[in-house]
């Protein structure tokens, strides 16, 4: 069993945009475990980027997409790298 922190985020907090739009939109809220270095599992960090999680393990064999590191056979990303990731694909579509 990994202990690790729960983030609860928002699709328009991942964008980048305030909650606060006064509109009555519905957003899913997402749950992920953080480990407290920062990692999270393929699966946490496909629900994190809203991706699935073939396409990351697709993304990592072509070594496109955010960088993973491989640490006892499993494959694992950190939270820092994501959000760097999510601002540079942001900051691309304009």
């Amino acid at each position: 069993m990994t202990v690790g922190l729960s983030r609860d985020l928002t699709a328009r907090q991942l964008a980048g945009h305030s909650d606060n739009t006064g509109t009555a939109e519905v957003v899913d809220r997402v749950r992920v475990r953080v480990l407290p270095d920062g990692r999270m599992t393929r699966r946490d960090a496909s629900r994190y980027l809203g991706l699935s999680e073939k396409t990351l393990a697709m993304w990592a064999l072509s070594k496109k997409g955010p960088p993973s590191v491989r640490i006892g056979g499993r494959c694992w990303y950190y939270i820092g790298d994501l959000d760097e990731y999510l601002r540079a694909v942001r900051t691309a579509r304009g």
